[in-house]
């Protein structure tokens, strides 16, 4: 008979296998086999807990569950060397752009938090009462700064960018970077500048980072709130409806128009015939020549809203240009945005990953058409550890979702401000433009290939090895040597290491400088180099074998010698080949 051991490793093997099928998009057949005899081992695995007594059940609740929380991940030593690499070229081009940097708490005041995010609302993590306050854990960074804006009462021109972890309560698909804690960066100018100026700028910075991340091919969807809500108005949407359609028009990128059509009309009340009117206008995208479309449009020109918003987004393409970027930016009438406080341009970066397998990144919509559905998230329920229901999603059919996203909103701080004044006061407002970068979205798209672009996975550069008897303490002073000057070095922690076991542990670490202290060298005031070289094979890192005994180098040049080669000057690339 089979013991509980020999299940939790069929288990475990059936999981993995479960996972790879969907990965590969196998056949549902197939799949369906899998998951029928996962569920039968978990059954057997019940059966035996039954049966074992009331003393098993004790054991069993004892167990510790080594796991992390839904929703999170721990991320391994060359995953971070990759992560860090992301952050650096984040804020090294935030800081290139006249930045300023801030940091605000993870956790909010709940009042803060509430109302400022339409229905992703529900979303927010509620820590109820700590210590007298009723406290939530950030959503995002653009309100915790707004808040800091109003504390500080902030009216001249700042640019602020912050690095920081966010969290929400969404049903995560953790291989697509979509999780419940997220690292995010974000990049805001606030202050009265002239139009449409610092919204270019923000718009140039996201392509800028965006290319030296190398994420492959990216386009800025781009859209103005003021041409949605003049769209909507002209339509017909009752005005205490256009937040609720706007944010079922977003949906546009991972569902087709009828299925948004369907939740518009049959789940938000909207006239169908008002919805096929809206249809007409967010099939559109392209560049400045669709704003002369909109121009002829006498219609959408008599509304003030619409009206202003194309004379924004005329002005914002001449800037784009100048700044050499309108080759990578889509004028795009269904990107909705469904955040509460955007009140103007509003934009989100998108990769070929960003859609669902078989559904179109930026799919043409049409009243009478619709794009090709992807297949269904499955609808099975599964049980939390609390006890909730919950729906199982098969993550092979998620795509990443948009890897960067923003807008402007110049009422927020002022709603702060006024709010802390007291009812019926008025505060001036503080405009404000930003952008979110999905950090770990970033990542997932990044690190499958990390290896094979011949990235390192750690960053020290030399590996300090003794030839003969040890010489602990000479190894010791040369290592803090090159420590002193800057130079990334490890050595192996033995009194008496041999040398194979010092070049495997220099392997492990990917290290380009083998520095070899024998003891005829010390005598002549010279150390050995042997530099190691990497090459892919079969998108692998493998080390090239080589008969090379090294160059010798004379001590007090050593520092000198290592900073003139070409994988030290390179170092900042990440690059190992």
């Amino acid at each position: 008979m089979a013991t509980t051991e020999d299940i939790n490793h069929e288990i475990t093997q059936q999981s993995a296998l479960l996972a790879d099928l969907r990965s590969q998009n196998a056949d549902a057949t197939a799949i369906d086999e899998a998951k029928k005899r996962l569920g039968e081992l978990k059954k057997s695995l019940a059966a035996i807990g039954a049966a074992g007594g009331s003393k098993d059940a004790a054991k069993k609740k004892e167990r510790l569950l080594l796991k992390t929380a839904k929703g999170t991940l721990d991320y391994g030593p060359g995953e971070m060397f990759c992560r860090a690499h992301i952050e650096n070229i984040v804020r090294d081009v935030f800081t290139t752009y006249g930045g300023s940097c801030l940091d605000t708490p993870v956790f909010e005041r709940k009042d803060i938090l509430a109302g400022k995010y339409g229905e992703d609302a529900k979303l927010i993590y509620d820590l109820k009462d700590q210590g007298g306050e009723q406290l939530a854990l950030r959503y995002d960074h653009t309100v915790p700064l707004a808040r800091y804006l109003a504390m500080a009462g902030a009216t001249i021109q700042t640019k602020i960018w912050q690095v920081g972890k966010v969290y929400r309560r969404d049903n995560p698909v953790m291989s697509k970077g979509r999780m419940r804690e997220f690292l995010q960066a974000d990049f805001d100018m606030s202050g009265v500048w002239d139009p449409m100026i610092p919204d270019a700028e923000i718009v140039s910075l996201l392509c800028t980072i965006l290319t030296r991340l190398d994420v492959g091919e990216f386009t800025i969807k781009i859209n103005h709130r003021k041409i949605l809500d003049g769209i909507f108005e002209v339509c017909g949407v009752p005005a205490d409806k256009i937040r609720t359609i706007s944010s079922a028009v977003d949906k546009l990128d991972k569902l087709p128009w009828l299925e948004v059509k369907k939740e518009m009309t049959e789940e938000k009340g909207l006239e169908p015939g008002v919805a096929d009117k809206i249809g007409e206008y967010v099939k559109h995208k392209g560049g400045p020549s669709l704003l002369s479309q909109l121009k002829a449009d006498e219609v959408l020109m008599a509304n003030a809203s619409a009206k202003q918003g194309i004379l924004d987004m005329e002005l914002l393409f001449t800037l784009l240009d100048a700044y050499k970027v309108l080759d990578k930016i889509s004028f795009d009438l269904s990107l909705a945005r469904g955040l509460d406080y955007y009140t103007g341009i509003i934009y989100e970066a998108i990769v070929e990953a960003s859609a669902p397998p078989g559904f179109t990144t930026n799919p043409a919509v049409s009243a009478e058409s619709a794009a090709p559905a992807p297949k269904k998230k499955s609808s099975k329920k599964t049980k939390t550890e609390d006890g909730e229901d919950e729906d199982e999603i098969d993550e092979s059919q998620v795509g990443v979702g948009s890897i960067a996203a923003g807008g402007r909103y110049d009422n927020l701080v002022a709603l702060f401000t006024s709010a802390a004044a007291g009812e019926g006061k008025k505060a001036p407002t503080l405009p404000c433009i930003g952008v979110s970068i999905g950090l770990d979205r970033i990542f997932a798209i990044v690190w499958p290939k990390w290896a094979e672009k011949g990235m390192r996975n750690k960053d020290t550069m030399v590996y300090v090895m003794a030839v003969g008897d040890g010489l602990l303490e000479e190894r010791v002073r040369l290592v803090q040597e090159l420590r002193e000057a800057g130079i990334k070095t490890d050595f192996l922690a033995k009194k008496k290491p041999k040398l194979p076991a010092q070049f495997a542990a220099g392997e492990r670490d990917e290290v380009p400088f083998a520095i070899l202290v024998g003891g005829d060298e010390l005598k002549e005031g010279l150390v050995v180099v042997k530099e190691q070289k990497w090459e892919i094979q079969d998108g692998k890192k493998v080390k090239i074998q080589s008969t090379d005994q090294g160059t010798k180098v004379k001590r007090e040049e050593l520092v000198d010698w290592l900073k003139q080669t070409d994988a030290i000057r390179n170092w900042s690339s990440g690059r190992l080949i």
